[in-house]
């Protein structure tokens, strides 16, 4: 299904954010979010973003209404949607309390319909009944985690030969990937799908290159999910590089920083890399070759190394423009892409005090006309830039790429 990075993107996957995320709003750390956004003005972003992909003749998909559209169109699907949910919600109270509550919710689901069963789904409703007045319980509603991540549908899965279902290494996500193999496996009706088993897998650490293939591994992938996601059948490269995700020396450790390879690396284009060149010359790899149906492991380099030697030329970005976003394009086709306004973003980041002290210091010092993407390396390398204003939705840790699960290139 996806080869290479800057094939021509023809279906593409986006979640519209909905009532999931405000809860990270009153807590976004908690919520692995950079910072609080204003929602509205999110929504019309995500709307562009959505808005430009389809000028540029993509299929776009939105996972909350391809599931309501799947479910009224089939009884079947609709049953198997009733079935999660039922599986999903939680009651709490005496016995016979939440005996009743689940007869009456098995007794009554066919009622609901399929926007409120989706947003079931997403936000893990718990009811807790306590007896009232006459036979009556009061409730006590919680969300035991509401998936105020979903939209960074990147993450979930890797997409190659087939669909590679990850394994989340962080519980705020974890429950991500249990909608998503719904959605390709019900919806899409997709049959080869494998889920990673040992270890941590996600899809913002994999970036695939025509012959050879790139996987981080660090605060969210590990070698281990690395490896089962590299044998899993699904892959078909002669080469895959498993790197280790590097930080700055001068940086304390974040594990928010870097946490997937799409954070500080990018393909705009056939043998065009963004990327910070400090960073991906600390970046150690292990080269993996194929020998049959496995990898086996060749020789230790580094990411930098590695991407020379394939003959790519780097467009380089410094610190200011890496925590910006600027590598978290989507590539459309051969070196055309969709890039954040990194220069709004990080004027607002700066305005917000996100920043250590060292650090924005740093950054202030970095910001200039010539800014991503509208450095002048990229009119150089002949990058075509639709650039798009993302500066509230990115406050979830995530820019276009992040955003979007591509499903088709050509």
């Amino acid at each position: 299904m996806i080869r290479a990075e800057w094939n021509s993107l023809k279906k593409v996957m986006l979640h519209r954010p909905g009532m999931e995320i405000n809860y990270a709003m009153f807590a976004p750390k908690a919520f692995l979010f950079e910072r609080p956004f204003n929602y509205m003005r999110a929504i019309e972003e995500h709307k562009m973003l959505e808005e430009k992909l389809k000028e540029n003749n993509i299929n776009v998909i939105i996972l909350k209404d391809e599931i309501i559209k799947k479910a009224l169109e089939s009884d079947a699907f609709m049953d198997k949607l009733r079935e999660k949910v039922i599986s999903i919600v939680k009651y709490y109270g005496t016995k016979e309390l939440i005996e009743n509550a689940r007869n009456d919710l098995e007794k009554n689901i066919k009622y609901i319909d399929p926007e409120t069963l989706f947003n079931a789904f997403i936000t893990e409703l718990s009811i807790d009944l306590k007896s009232y007045l006459n036979g009556i319980e009061y409730p006590t509603v919680y969300s035991n985690l509401p998936l105020a991540n979903l939209y960074f549908m990147r993450d979930q899965q890797a997409i190659s030969s087939g669909i590679i279902i990850g394994n989340m290494r962080m519980n705020q996500r974890r429950k991500e990937t249990d909608i998503t193999e719904f959605f390709f496996r019900e919806v899409l009706n997709e049959n080869r799908i494998t889920r990673v088993k040992n270890g941590y897998f996600e899809g913002g650490d994999f970036m695939p290159a025509g012959s050879f293939a790139i996987i981080g591994t660090g605060s969210r992938t590990d070698i281990n999910g690395a490896i089962d996601a590299m044998n899993s059948g699904l892959m078909d490269f002669d080469e895959i590089l498993i790197v280790n995700n590097p930080n700055y020396d001068f940086m304390s450790y974040n594990p928010q920083f870097n946490m997937h390879l799409d954070t500080y690396f990018n393909i705009a284009g056939d043998g065009i890399v963004v990327t910070s060149e400090n960073l991906i010359k600390n970046a150690a790899a292990t080269l993996y070759q194929k020998n049959g149906d496995k990898y086996e492991r060749a020789f230790e380099t580094t990411l930098f190394d590695y991407i020379k030697k394939r003959d790519f030329n780097i467009i380089d970005m410094n610190l200011a423009e890496q925590l910006s976003y600027s590598s978290n394009f989507l590539t459309l086709s051969d070196k055309k892409i969709i890039a954040v306004d990194s220069k709004r973003i990080i004027e607002k980041l700066i305005k917000e005090k996100v920043f250590p002290g060292n650090i924005e210091n740093m950054i202030k010092k970095q910001i200039s006309n010539e800014f991503m993407p509208d450095k002048r390396a990229m009119i150089d390398h002949g990058i075509d830039v639709i650039k798009i204003d993302l500066s509230e939705i990115t406050g979830g840790y995530g820019g276009a790429h992040c955003m979007s699960s591509a499903i088709i290139r050509n």
